[in-house]
């Protein structure tokens, strides 16, 4: 009864809804009327032909005839009274039978169905609702985002403008909420003011828009926002933005330190206070072909070999693992460590050919700019004239064309990096280029994650997800930390050390072989040790720093909560 009694209210809330009740309720009294009149007609021409029925009767056979059920036991002998029950089954033909359910469906039932569809996208969050993440567009970045959320117990909320839109990510399990994006009043009934985040993922002038409203509502709430165009972001930090994310431009970066066959230094990936995580090319190195206890890492140069990634592949070490020619070597270290390396490895520059991108949109053009930095050579390709620039080193047409790739050196060419924002174009690309060159490595973007595994089946040595590094860079902001993404799947976190886990060593406490994940360094306080022994025991109030896949993590999550 009360879920009904909000249903009725939620009809009749609308003025046209209501001036649509009004237009039912007219005709409803208009066929009233009629059935009245044909009623009382019924009375005189049977009294004409000489019959006697009572006034129910009449009401009786003016509806069987109307509604054309006809039981036949009333009937006119006369003329006069065949036609009346024409002219009365005619009209009742066209009232009862057309009319009257259109009229019904279009002012009455369309309406409830409307108002049942809005209830179960709502329009307000409840008033205790605190600490929750408003996101403004559902696109690849917002679901790979919506999931992380999920996996670390993070309320959200997704705001969509379309209603229907709004009821299919709803079917689909999303948290939506139906709402206009640029009113002050959505925003106010979704609880901003008590929100931890607004992540923003339109265009650079929705986002524009969105940032000056929300700002207007609470100057307190951080607001994140992705920018296309370079220019774009000083405007957003005008209109109350915090955050300014340019994915197309991160992404470039890093696929361009994935290149192999220009250099064998360290590539930093990312830093956890005192320690780096960087990953180096084993290319035309002393390493290739021999294992890691022939080669000694830890043992010469003090650095921790994380795992060794290979053609799509992550290798968790151990002393028999083989390093091969096109392995990625992904490290841990002090910078003194790692700059130990650098000393050994800096002179094998075993390439001076150019590297090929594939693609000069924002991803393909983020890699030219990293390549322009540490003095690279490359080519660029693309068959949009607006993209390529008065440089002999872009060229115009088509990948899919075998002159074009000749033309930029295909035969030579250590890496080719495919960056197109179209998946299918990536993956047929990928499949082009592994034909021509079986020994050549191939890097690739990938837009939507579920299409990660089909480009390493392709050929592809690498690929990144424009969704999971678009995700993980906002998330980052949200937790005020660092995960780092060494490949698709792949990833470096912190977690704070699970109580029951406190006081004993890194060896009893079977971290790795109930999760897979490795600890890479322990910090309490200002401290931080690096590479811990496994004898070492776990301090209380610590932090780890842990790798593993994506499930590995799930499972650390899962097994350590608090």
């Amino acid at each position: 009864m009360k879920f009904f009694t909000s249903q009725l209210t939620q009809i009749i809330s609308t003025r046209g809804t209501r001036y649509n009740i009004k237009r039912l309720a007219r005709f409803l009294a208009i066929l009233t009327a009629v059935i009245v009149i044909y009623s009382i007609f019924f009375h005189f021409i049977m009294q004409y032909e000489g019959q006697y029925y009572s006034w129910v009767t009449g009401f009786y056979w003016t509806l069987t005839v109307m509604s054309t059920l006809g039981f036949g036991d009333i009937t006119f002998t006369s003329d006069l009274g065949r036609a009346f029950s024409i002219l009365v089954l005619l009209s009742g033909m066209l009232s009862l039978l057309i009319l009257l359910p259109f009229t019904f469906i279009q002012f009455f039932y369309a309406p409830w169905l409307e108002a049942q569809s809005k209830a179960r996208a709502p329009r307000e969050l409840p008033e205790d609702i605190r600490d929750h993440v408003i996101i403004t567009h559902y696109n690849p970045i917002s679901r790979a985002l919506m999931e992380k959320l999920d996996q670390y117990n993070y309320r959200y909320v997704l705001l969509v403008s379309d209603l229907t839109k709004a009821l299919e990510y709803y079917d689909e399990g999303y948290k939506v909420v139906f709402g206009e994006l640029d009113d002050p009043e959505t925003y106010k009934k979704i609880r901003v003011n008590q929100a931890a985040m607004v992540v923003s993922l339109g265009t650079d002038m929705v986002n524009s828009n969105i940032c000056n409203t929300v700002r207007e509502m609470d100057e307190d709430v951080a607001i994140v926002a992705t920018a296309n165009s370079a220019d774009s972001i000083d405007l957003l930090k005008m209109a109350g933005c915090d955050h300014v994310i340019r994915i197309g431009d991160m992404m470039g970066r890093a696929l361009s330190r994935r290149t192999i066959g220009q250099d064998s230094r360290i590539h930093v990936l990312g830093r956890f206070d005192s320690m780096i995580i960087a990953e180096a090319m084993a290319y035309e190195t002393p390493l290739v072909g021999k294992t890691l206890k022939e080669n000694k890492l830890r043992e010469r140069m003090g650095i921790n070999l994380v795992g060794i990634w290979e053609r799509g592949k992550f290798l968790k070490p151990h002393p028999d693992l083989s390093i091969k020619n096109e392995s990625i070597l992904i490290m841990s270290g002090s910078p003194d460590q790692l700059r130990t390396y650098d000393e050994f490895m800096s002179i094998y520059r075993v390439s001076d050919e150019p590297v090929i991108i594939i693609g000069a949109g924002r991803v393909g053009r983020g890699i030219a700019e990293a390549f322009d930095e540490r003095g690279l050579d490359y080519r660029i390709i693309d068959k949009n004239p607006d993209r390529i620039k008065d440089d002999e080193r872009y060229i115009l047409g088509s990948a899919e064309d075998f002159k074009v790739l000749e033309k930029a050196g295909i035969q030579k060419a250590p890496c080719v990096l495919v960056t197109t924002h179209d998946d299918d174009m990536n993956i047929y690309l990928t499949i082009y280029v592994r034909r021509l060159r079986p020994n050549i490595q191939i890097i690739s973007r990938s837009t939507l994650q579920r299409n990660v595994n089909t480009l390493h089946r392709a050929g592809s040595d690498f690929v990144l997800s424009y969704a999971t590094m678009g995700a993980n860079a906002i998330f980052n902001i949200l937790e005020r930390n660092d995960i780092i993404i060494i490949a698709e799947g792949l990833n470096v976190f912190t977690a704070k050390t699970p109580s029951h886990l406190a006081g004993k060593s890194l060896k009893d406490s079977f971290i790795r072989q109930e999760t897979g994940c490795n600890v890479l360094s322990i910090k309490t306080g200002d401290e931080q040790i690096i590479n811990p022994p496994p004898d070492l025991e776990i301090p209380a109030e610590s932090e780890l720093v842990l790798v593993g896949t994506n499930e590995d993590e799930m499972k650390f999550m899962d097994s350590y909560k608090e």
